[in-house]
């Protein structure tokens, strides 16, 4: 990777490439993106979220983009939900949720929605809660 971090996620695109998002470097949270293309070992830097974020989901849609949810930072948990278009390779903020979130799961259902669920908020609380996207 151009970028040594740690606390970040992978996902696997439709074109075989795989999209490295976030996570820290062990002094700061990043909002840096990269991409592996496996068919040359090479690594290029992409577009950045708009929020620096960890422990956060990041979810394949069925259109190729990726749906990133939650996470914290250094400002703490965060509501915010982005959206990375792998043709463009630039990210725009979507509907915030209703309630900040991290360590939480996602998980895509039948329909093509996204089901947000779980984790912990900002006062460090565990959340029974769950939203749609």
């Amino acid at each position: 990777m151009n970028i040594i971090r740690v606390h970040h996620t992978v996902t696997l695109l439709s074109d075989g490439k795989m999209l490295v998002v976030g996570g820290n470097d062990n002094t700061k949270y990043l909002n840096s993106a990269e991409l592996y293309d496996p068919n040359t070992g090479n690594w290029t830097m992409t577009g950045s979220m708009t929020y620096q974020r960890q422990a956060y989901t990041a979810t394949l849609l069925a259109d190729g983009t990726v749906l990133i949810i939650g996470g914290y930072s250094q400002n703490g948990y965060l509501n915010s939900v982005e959206l990375y278009d792998i043709l463009s390779g630039t990210w725009t903020i979507i509907t915030n949720m209703s309630r900040a979130r991290g360590q939480h799961s996602a998980s895509i259902l039948s329909d093509g929605r996204v089901l947000d669920s779980g984790g912990i908020t900002t006062d460090l609380s565990a959340v029974n809660t769950a939203e749609l996207y």
